[in-house]
């Protein structure tokens, strides 16, 4: 089996140092912020500088920037009703595919935000528009847009299998192909899948996304969940030591759809102070790996 595993490894130091990083631990791709998470980013361009520095990186440590995944800022609301907040939101979602454009990086991942009004047919509207205002924004890129379901906290949008494939189907048919989802392990869990009871349901939920997406997901987040089935918490653990538990996560390796694209753990780190200039893998990343590989050179039971 063809598995592409990947960290969300501590930035320190600039994104090449996370690709160092990511590679010393033994994972063949990443995940990363080309901004600042808690901002729009709706106007910053990347300095070529950083993207050479990146792109050397990714060559000395055999990464191919076509599976790293660029994970969109946390505050990029397209679901809002707000008129403003959703125009910047839109903006900066576009900004970030320009980034990654740039870089060379093959997916970007998104939160879709929250109907705040409770709409959520014309939050799904809202969302599918900036996803087409991105793409027509920067139209020559092999980078896909991909939603990433959510663990279901208030009025957040892209939950359930039927919502990401709502919002899908709002994209032109034409720009269909440039977008598409991805899913996170804990956030399905907290949002009510019960992907840890067998491998019958974890089975169940891929196919529920795919047929509403009509299409596999883009790429996983191999997530533990700290909060219990159908909490909508948010809130990731080291795999093995949440909710969920180790054993699912052998069976979604085990699937079709978890072959050939990103899976990326977004874990904890053990050292998050690390100097900008060391690009020493986390101790917790090498635990994950390992077991990672373990489930991945297994035969399907």
């Amino acid at each position: 089996m063809t598995h592409w595993f990947g960290t969300h490894p501590v930035p320190n130091g600039g994104i090449d140092m996370a690709v160092r990083r990511a590679a010393n631990a033994g994972f063949s791709t990443l995940q990363l912020f080309t901004t600042i998470p808690q901002y729009y980013g709706d106007r910053n361009s990347i300095k070529p500088e950083r993207v050479e520095r990146f792109r050397v990186a990714c060559r000395e440590k055999g990464i191919d920037p076509a599976r790293v995944v660029s994970h969109g800022a946390y505050v990029l609301n397209v679901a809002t009703p707000d008129a403003d907040k959703w125009g910047r939101a839109r903006d900066g979602l576009a900004k970030e595919l320009e980034r990654c454009t740039a870089l060379g990086i093959g997916t970007v991942c998104f939160h879709p935000g929250a109907a705040t009004d409770g709409n959520r047919e014309a939050a799904a509207e809202r969302i599918a528009a900036a996803i087409v205002h991105a793409l027509e924004k920067v139209p020559q890129t092999p980078t896909r847009l991909l939603v990433e379901n959510t663990a279901g906290a208030g009025n957040t949008m892209a939950r359930t299998a039927e919502e990401v494939g709502l919002i899908l189907a709002k994209v032109p048919k034409a720009l269909r192909r440039r977008t598409g989802y991805g899913l996170d392990t804990c956030h399905l869990f907290a949002s009510g899948y019960d992907i840890a009871r067998s491998r019958e349901d974890l089975t169940r939920t891929l196919d529920l996304f795919e047929a509403a997406a009509g299409e596999a997901p883009g790429f996983f987040h191999l997530n533990d969940s700290e909060g219990a089935l159908g909490s909508n918490r948010d809130r990731h653990k080291l795999l093995g030591d949440g909710h969920i538990g180790e054993e699912p996560f052998r069976w979604l390796l085990q699937d079709r759809r978890a072959q050939g694209i990103p899976l990326i753990l977004e874990t904890p780190q053990e050292i998050n102070d690390i100097a900008d200039d060391d690009p020493s893998a986390d101790p917790y990343d090498l635990r994950m790996i390992a077991l990672l590989r373990r489930f991945s050179e297994e035969k399907t039971g």
